[in-house]
């Protein structure tokens, strides 16, 4: 797999098996450090950047969706490689299947998704330093405020056609 488009971003697990492409730019890209994220992620934060899931091409394997708790309480479903177990992306339960919150670290080129926004800050390491051009909130946030409006408006459109289309 190789990344020619700008606006292509191609993903793996650690053993190849699931193979993946964002087929765009993301929505958004959360930087998340609240203490469910570090546990799950095993490290001080997950990183996921955020792609309508009509956007998201599965290119082969088979993964495993693997029902988790959150710290909201409704859940979530971490999609992982049932062979080498890498968690690969979620979806939580206010977006659904629509959105897909997928681990940058799995993409082949991660570094050209820094986040957007440092998440529930006020439970991050200390020893993490956020740079201080990048927002940062200590809980979550308002999306009107922070997300760009092409992202709004993606968005809008995927939960208008999921509207007309209940499956």
């Amino acid at each position: 797999m190789t990344t020619t488009d700008n606006s292509v971003f191609d993903g793996v697990c650690t053993c190849q098996f699931i193979q993946y492409r964002m087929e765009s730019r993301p929505l958004f890209v959360h930087c998340c450090h609240c203490r469910w994220c570090q546990r799950e992620t095993g490290s001080a934060f997950a990183l996921n950047a955020l792609i309508e899931a009509e956007k998201f091409v599965l290119l082969s394997g088979t993964p495993e969706v693997v029902p988790t708790p959150s710290n909201s309480g409704k859940g979530q479903n971490i999609t992982r490689c049932p062979r080498c177990r890498v968690a690969l992306w979620s979806n939580y339960a206010g977006a659904g299947n629509t959105v897909n919150f997928v681990r940058v670290g799995t993409l082949l080129e991660p570094d050209r998704l820094p986040p957007d926004i440092h998440i529930y800050t006020s439970s991050k390491q200390p020893w993490v330093i956020l740079p201080p051009d990048t927002p940062s909130v200590s809980e979550y946030y308002d999306l009107k405020a922070f997300w760009p409006q092409a992202s709004i408006d993606r968005i809008k459109a995927v939960r208008a056609r999921n509207q007309s289309n209940p499956t």
